[in-house]
């Protein structure tokens, strides 16, 4: 499990941060404070694997304590100015969510942070395009679920055929189970390999012409 710590000066707000949270398989709440001090306390006492922060806090700001911290943090703040964005992220911050939030965009920066620290978790070193895709998976949740004029069914389908498969597939073979045209399943593929759900490799066949073969990556 994920430990978070939830920092938080209105305590209502905290409470709904701790819900959210809840609602995300792989995380636990072990802990919310209400002033950086506080923080700073819970830190030193037990282990945290990922801190939400919000800016204003009562005794210093809260990109303040972000500067000393050296657990992941994701920002969570009413501050949307793009000095207070910019310094957040020269300083660390895995992401930034600009409150009022909904639990389901939370939801999808923590599921990408999960991938993301899978993905890292147990590795030495990183080749460069290794380090592109756990990039990629932690900023997943930025985007909208479903990219502009694909569909949220065909989606889960094609991730589905690719996920479950004990070899890389081709755009034809997706196609041919799922019952879609062949341009339709490269269009879905290619999307997932964008995003970095899944991986594209060529195959030069017998008669000398690339073949694009997908293997799922992400974990989840």
């Amino acid at each position: 499990m994920i430990r978070v710590l939830v920092v938080e000066d209105d305590f209502r707000v905290a409470q709904v941060h701790v819900d959210f949270t809840a609602r995300v398989d792989g995380f636990v709440v072990t802990g919310t404070a209400r002033t950086a001090a506080e923080a700073r306390s819970v830190l030193a006492a037990r282990p945290v694997d990922l801190v939400l922060l919000d800016s204003y806090l009562p005794d210093e700001p809260g990109l303040d304590l972000l500067a000393e911290l050296t657990v992941d943090t994701i920002m969570l703040t009413a501050a949307s100015d793009a000095g207070s964005v910019r310094l957040a992220l020269a300083r660390g911050a895995l992401n930034y969510l600009v409150k009022p939030f909904t639990a389901e965009q939370l939801g999808d920066r923590l599921t990408a942070y999960r991938r993301y620290r899978t993905a890292v978790s147990g590795q030495r070193s990183l080749a460069q395009e290794e380090i592109d895709r756990v990039w990629r998976l932690l900023h997943e949740g930025d985007r909208p679920a479903v990219p502009k004029g694909q569909s949220a069914v065909t989606v889960h389908l094609v991730s589905q055929a690719l996920r479950h498969a004990t070899v890389p597939r081709t755009a034809a073979e997706i196609a041919d189970e799922l019952g879609i045209s062949r341009a339709t399943a490269q269009r879905y593929l290619a999307a997932l390999a964008r995003d970095g759900s899944a991986e594209m490799r060529l195959r030069y066949g017998a008669t000398g012409r690339p073949e694009h073969r997908y293997r799922w990556l992400a974990a989840g």
